[in-house]
């Protein structure tokens, strides 16, 4: 049930129209998650010029959405794991590349040390040891993509905190959690590469 109810787009004025404007405009619609953010003009517009701002930094889209499917899936974000699920598809991630994000993992190594980054980073909030950032190091991550990848999970665990305060309605096709197998059980989520 719904704590924060969203704005209704066509009943929207000022500040809020203009930014609900604008995302129409680039997207072709506004998801749950907006109309909540629109509750505060500012939070509105500070969450996009964020999204924006790092849209135009060396983390390329791709990246971007493995570790929002990464930073959702540690918090439990039902609605940040579904819509990054849908949007990782559209920018040409396959459902192996969705499933290995959420459990932080992928093929390519530079991305894998970025997830693995990102993991660390929500889990122990921000406080890296000597050696996991130096894992970062050893596999090649550059001061840009270290600084962005802390931005990315800060973006993401803001969208995620916001949808379980609010209880944002689900407007994706809904994904449940992975279920991650514990040692000799199977992993049942398809095609995830965790190796279970």
């Amino acid at each position: 049930m719904k704590r924060i109810t969203p704005l209704d787009p066509a009943q929207a004025t000022g500040k809020a129209k203009q930014l609900f404007d604008a995302v129409q405009a680039k997207v072709g619609a506004v998801p749950n998650l907006y109309r909540v953010f629109a509750n505060s003009p500012a939070a509105f517009e500070g969450f996009l010029n964020f999204g924006q701002a790092l849209a135009g930094g060396v983390l390329n889209t791709r990246v971007r959405e493995q570790i929002a499917l990464a930073v959702a899936e540690i918090n439990d974000c039902e609605y940040c794991r579904s819509a990054h699920t849908f949007v990782g598809g559209k920018v040409g991630l396959t459902e192996r590349e969705i499933n290995a994000a959420r459990l932080a993992t992928a093929s390519d190594a530079r991305v894998n040390a970025i997830l693995n980054l990102a993991r660390s980073l929500v889990v122990q909030r921000g406080e890296l040891s000597d050696a996991e950032f130096q894992a970062a190091r050893t596999a090649g991550l550059t001061n840009a993509e270290i600084i962005e990848t802390v931005a990315n999970v800060a973006l993401n665990i803001f969208t995620n905190y916001t949808n379980h305060v609010a209880r944002t309605v689900v407007d994706f096709p809904a994904v449940k959690p992975v279920a991650i197998a514990t040692a000799g059980e199977t992993c049942t989520t398809a095609g995830c590469g965790c190796g279970h």
